[in-house]
């Protein structure tokens, strides 16, 4: 804002107040006074006198006015004014004639005139005081290129706080976390323990011409420790950390946004060397349209964070860090080298790592020694590590429950299944025949993944309803983890989920309901086969569609014509099916095993891997011969 501008916008101030001061004393004060007196004429007065209801009389000498109050009207408190008729010499004998209280007041012309000079001249004193604070805080904002406004200062709006950044500074000790409180992602460590050295040593790479990095986006599904990671970086280097998120850059005023970037890399720059965290970024940080309204809120803001990163001294040792799970949706230009030099994947944790997270959580609780965290890792495939943690913390409270000082392998056993299919819903009681109807549904399941060949064994099989609304499920546990899969692999998946509506179709000839997240399942492993993978007999190694916020489950959109997307329709149909009459195949070949697992599920409701395997590889001459995959 230069100099010009802001004298008009002083000069339009002023006119305004004035103009607003002079049809406030003209219309609306004027009609304030007369609301709180009545106008009557001397006729009606009179009346009222004779008719002795008149209880006080003021006769105003000054300008020949008569105030006069009523008897029994709410305490008097409603005031009448008249004009006295002239030359009426009789009113003070009519006024004695029916007891009225009377007086003549002589007007005091000096408090009048004091009184009006207040209520003219104190709001105009008002509203330019406001104008010099304003002006005085427009200067101070200006800085040295008059270009800068920021309204965070001491300034007429600096107590309210408005374009102040709010972002929260901790000191690099107080964050309370290094890199060795982070377990499970070794190769973000290892690409942000760079940035920190830096930060801790700049000489050492300043003797080479290094510059530092401007900034890093951490990039990953939610939980998986983003500002976990961030924090440590700052714990590492000891250094200050501001941090704030995305959206409290957004609000409805225009130019706050930018205002509090200002503010936020003003505060950065003062401290520095230290760290800027923006968690959610992609608030903030969307990709610009070519639209017509391209001057919004939003988008003046991620300029402004764009000039900032691209401005800002870097040999202070300013580094940014910003954290989103949609990178997809970000602005090019805040991806280019030179703001967000390095893009650091915070993916979720194989099979190892979730072991570590899991060791690293477990002691901040008691347990018991010789605790297999391993197993638990097999068993939760696809699991953050916010997940994980939260499978500890529900072991520790299942302890306490059992009355425990604690925590054994069963309760985390227990905790893996109350996070993936919820607590146990003992308000649930299931009759004998929905009973028998899901647990022939979920032995379904074990019978053809049983008969697979390298499939994962089957770990536990159970008909007790959990608060997810499943009422039994078939828990499956890979012996290692894999990162690769065959089409065959992926059709015997769709065939082993396909296996419980199978088994109702195969003993009750009919099917139910309970199905519906298998055919959810089924049917999203053989279109993302047809659409991504290029497992399609029909369309080849063609990609039809394409993948929408990949850290968010976003699925997949088709990219193709509406003749393909039909003949994809077809496609997904009929590899579904194919799944179906291989496991109605696979039971009917082992029916006699599906009776008998059945009523003994029905009868303990819960049964292990172990107890399945041993009656399924049981040779009771009925039983087709069978070699199945090694527990």
């Amino acid at each position: 804002m230069d100099k010009n501008k802001q004298r008009r916008t002083m000069i339009i101030y002023m006119v305004t107040v004035i103009l607003a001061i002079v049809l406030f004393n003209q219309f609306l004060w004027p009609s304030v006074l007369q609301s709180q007196v009545k106008r009557t004429n001397y006729s009606e007065f009179l009346s009222s006198v004779d008719a002795s209801v008149v209880a006080t009389v003021d006769l105003n000498r000054g300008d020949e006015t008569i105030t006069y109050t009523l008897r029994g009207d709410d305490s008097n408190k409603v005031i009448y004014e008249t004009t006295k008729f002239p030359d009426d010499g009789t009113l003070v004998n009519r006024l004695e004639k029916h007891g009225v209280e009377f007086k003549a007041t002589v007007p005091d012309t000096r408090a009048a005139t004091a009184l009006a000079l207040l209520i003219n001249f104190l709001p105009l004193i008002f509203f330019i005081y406001l104008g010099w604070r304003l002006n005085r805080t427009l200067k101070k904002s200006m800085g040295e290129d008059g270009t800068s406004m920021n309204f965070g200062g001491d300034g007429l709006f600096g107590g309210m706080g408005v374009g102040r950044s709010n972002a929260k500074e901790v000191k690099g000790e107080e964050t309370g976390v290094t890199f060795k409180d982070v377990a499970g992602q070794d190769e973000a460590k290892e690409s942000l323990a760079e940035i920190a050295s830096f930060l801790e040593n700049p000489e050492r790479y300043a003797s080479i011409g290094a510059k530092l990095p401007h900034g890093a986006l951490l990039v990953g599904p939610p939980g998986t420790g983003k500002t976990l990671l961030a924090k440590a970086v700052a714990g590492e280097a000891n250094v200050p950390f501001f941090s704030i998120s995305g959206s409290e850059f957004v609000e409805m005023f225009v130019g706050r946004g930018a205002a509090r970037v200002r503010d936020l890399f003003k505060q950065a720059n003062e401290r520095a060397p230290c760290i800027v965290f923006i968690d959610e970024i992609d608030t903030v940080g969307k990709r610009r349209d070519a639209g017509l309204m391209t001057n919004d809120e939003r988008e003046q803001t991620l300029n402004q964070l764009l000039s900032e990163m691209d401005g800002f001294d870097n040999h202070k040792g300013i580094v940014v860090l910003a954290a989103t799970n949609r990178p997809d949706s970000l602005d090019p230009a805040l991806l280019r080298p030179g703001r967000f030099d390095r893009r650091v994947p915070v993916e979720l944790p194989d099979l190892a790592g979730r072991t570590a997270i899991l060791s690293l959580h477990a002691k901040d609780v008691k347990c018991l020694p010789g605790l297999d965290f391993g197993v638990i890792a097999r068993s939760t495939p696809g699991a953050s590590g916010a997940d994980l943690a939260n499978i500890i913390n529900e072991a520790a409270l299942r302890a306490v429950r059992e009355g425990r000082s604690a925590v054994s392998q069963e309760d985390l056993q227990e905790s893996v299944e109350v996070v993936i299919a919820g607590e146990k819903r003992k308000s649930t009681v299931l009759s004998e025949h929905e009973k028998q109807v899901v647990a022939y549904h979920e032995t379904g399941h074990a019978i053809v993944a049983a008969t697979q060949k390298g499939g994962a064994p089957v770990q536990k099989i159970t008909i007790v309803p959990r608060t997810s609304g499943a009422l039994g499920y078939t828990m499956q546990v890979e012996e290692d983890e894999h990162f690769l899969s065959t089409k065959q692999e992926m059709k015997d998946r769709i065939a082993v989920l396909c296996g419980g509506r199978a088994a109702e179709e195969l003993i009750f000839g009919e099917a139910t309901n309970g199905a519906s997240n298998d055919i959810e399942k089924a049917t999203s492993i053989a279109h993302a086969m047809v659409t991504q993978y290029g497992m399609s007999e029909t369309f080849g190694m063609v990609a039809l569609g394409q993948q929408r916020n990949r850290y968010l489950g976003g699925g997949t959109e088709l990219t193709c014509s509406e003749g393909t997307a039909e003949q994809v329709d077809r496609e997904v149909q009929r590899l579904v099916e194919e799944g179906h009459q291989t496991a109605l195949n696979t039971l009917k070949a082992h029916r006699f095993k599906l009776h008998e697992l059945a009523r003994y599920l029905q009868k303990k409701e819960t049964i292990t891997g172990e107890e399945f395997m041993a009656i399924f590889t049981r040779d009771d001459g009925f039983a087709p011969k069978l070699q199945p995959q090694a527990q």
